[in-house]
């Protein structure tokens, strides 16, 4: 039942869409423009850098504040935090007043991460940065993060059933970006630097 409920509460709170509230003081509908995506970095494109760097703080923020809730109210549960940080991600991915048609997830993992073991989340992070300034892609940084995240995880702990639960928010991210694949495979995925140049990702 506790668990239970760190999931219930942990996925309301992942289903905040800071871009979603900025689009509807914009009066522009981000689910029809740009990716369609409701993160950080379609607000980049569509509204500019200030409103990117606010939606991933908040993206960010609420994925830390799940896990470290989770732990504080119920520190008899070894697994709460990583339960509260997945329930969180999926959140946002999947809000139900949204037709659970949210954003991609990687900031709000990386807020998760960085709420379990922060060293594990700098490496990510400059994994992250190094491979967004290699290939110009944000997409491919994404699905290096989710993937080698839980890998880390278990590496530093020796425990397997936090990187377990860590996968479920694997699958799906790496789900959500299947079309990003497709386009960067057939050379159709516009880079960071284009994005950076006000250009706008296909849908």
């Amino acid at each position: 039942m506790a668990y239970l409920i760190i999931v219930l509460a942990a996925y309301l709170l992942g289903s905040s869409s800071m871009a979603y509230w900025l689009s509807l003081i914009k009066k522009v509908d981000i689910r029809k423009n740009g990716s369609g995506n409701l993160g950080a970095s379609n607000a980049t494109v569509l509204f500019g850098w200030g409103a990117g760097v606010i939606v991933a703080v908040h993206d960010i923020g609420k994925a830390v504040l799940a896990v470290l809730l989770a732990k504080l109210l119920f520190p008899e549960l070894e697994y709460a935090g990583a339960a509260a940080g997945v329930a969180c991600v999926l959140g946002h991915i999947f809000p139900f007043y949204l037709k659970f048609k949210g954003g991609k997830g990687l900031a709000s993992f990386w807020g998760m991460i960085l709420a379990l073991n922060w060293k594990v989340a700098l490496v990510m992070l400059a994994l992250g940065l190094v491979i967004t300034v290699v290939t110009d892609y944000i997409s491919l940084a994404a699905l290096s993060i989710c993937v080698t995240a839980p890998v880390g995880i278990w590496l530093t702990t020796g425990g397997i059933v936090v990187p377990l639960i860590l996968c479920i928010a694997t699958v799906v991210m790496i789900f959500k970006h299947i079309e990003n694949i497709r386009r960067i495979l057939n050379n159709t995925e516009i880079g960071l630097r284009s994005t950076a140049k006000g250009e706008k990702r296909m849908k």
